[in-house]
């Protein structure tokens, strides 16, 4: 049986990869630590926590103590760390906070692994780990920088971090790699392109166009729109990670891309269009709108991109395309992104409207603030 310890396992990405994990794997442990701050909600994990095979605490990667009990408390196979500050607004108001949680915490989290896994020193002098242990850090396309209109990123692009955010998450890519040159500990790294699918804090652009639209609230859309991202949907990048995990070789880094390189501006009339289709379809959708009752609101005529569109001041340093080459994970783990956009976005627009009252309880108290803050005098 393998224990895996998810850090960060109430979040996006963390919270899909352990629901991923117990429908996966039957004999598995998982151990979720999260400290629930404003973008990781327990009530995301909750009927999965029913589940004997997953155990939760709440603790910070950045606490030695927490840590290490955790360690001491479980034999840890496998540490897939998904916690850290994310998102790239965020970090140009604190960056401070973003080099704390995902440089030192992910260097405590090394640290704490190191020493748990030791089985002595070979020959050489350097440590012997365990059998079978890994730690696998879960990075992102944005420590590349930014594309121009051609070209991908390779696992061998140099590093050339634009945001405090990319920044913070580039020097934990250090720290991993010198553990495991150093050390010796057994390590990979994923460097994934931009996730949708449930659970997605409405601070990121899917989500928040989403929930724009169902409470009439013009979009919020940086500079003219014609910045590129490269999508996958989230379940896809799940598989990928399990993948590294277990058939990953120790020491490499995995891109992980999902061939969907779409403008901004375009996702944004794509998100307009296909919700509008959806409850013209499914009338019971438009429940999920906020003045439902409002006879005007009703008829949806106002879903349009022009009532709804607004241009605002584009982001400090915004980075202008991303695009990611898997030709190695594809190569050797075989794995491929399966869903395609047009297929993702319509799972992903169907569950948001589904499921409002989650929506509801991750985005009260300190996400209201936030957005006034970012968006409410543009």
């Amino acid at each position: 049986m393998n224990t895996y310890l998810v850090t960060g396992g109430a979040g996006f990405i963390g919270s899909n990869f352990v629901k991923y994990l117990l429908k996966k794997h039957r004999d598995i442990q998982l151990i979720i630590l999260d400290n629930l701050t404003y973008a990781g909600n327990l009530g995301t994990i909750k009927e999965d926590l029913s589940d004997p095979r997953a155990t939760f605490i709440k603790g910070n990667i950045n606490n030695p103590k927490v840590v290490k009990a955790v360690f001491e408390k479980h034999p840890i196979d496998f540490v897939v760390n998904f916690a850290a500050e994310s998102h790239v607004d965020r970090s140009i108001e604190n960056p401070q906070l973003f080099l704390k949680t995902n440089i030192l915490g992910t260097q405590n989290l090394l640290d704490v692994a190191k020493k748990s896994w030791t089985n002595g020193k070979d020959d050489s002098g350097y440590p012997r780990y365990r059998n079978g242990v890994k730690f696998l850090q879960v990075s992102t396309d944005e420590v590349y920088g930014s594309l121009g209109a051609t070209g991908y990123f390779t696992e061998t692009t140099p590093l050339d971090p634009r945001s405090p955010y990319s920044a913070s998450k580039a020097a934990a890519d250090m720290i991993v790699m010198a553990y495991a040159e150093t050390y010796k500990l057994p390590v990979n790294i994923t460097r994934c392109s931009n996730n949708y699918g449930p659970y997605h804090f409405p601070e990121k652009l899917i989500p928040l166009i989403i929930k724009n639209i169902l409470e009439k609230k013009k979009l919020p859309v940086y500079g003219d729109g014609s910045n590129v991202r490269d999508w996958l949907y989230v379940e896809d990048h799940c598989k990928a990670i399990d993948s590294v995990v277990l058939h990953g070789r120790i020491g490499e880094v995995y891109n992980i891309g999902g061939h969907n390189e779409k403008k901004n501006i375009d996702i944004v009339k794509l998100t307009i269009s296909t919700i509008k289709r959806l409850m013209e379809e499914n009338p019971a959708y438009k429940k999920a709108l906020k003045n439902s009752d409002d006879p005007q609101q009703d008829n949806l005529e106002w879903i349009t991109d022009e009532y709804l569109i607004t241009f605002v001041k584009d982001r400090l340093g915004h980075d202008q395309r991303y695009a990611i080459d898997p030709a190695k994970i594809t190569k050797e783990l075989g794995w491929y992104p399966e869903t395609k956009f047009e297929e993702g976005i319509v799972k992903t627009i169907r569950w948001y409207l589904e499921n409002q009252d989650w929506v509801e309880k991750v985005t009260s108290g300190d996400y209201q603030k936030y957005y006034r803050q970012m968006y409410g005098n543009r």
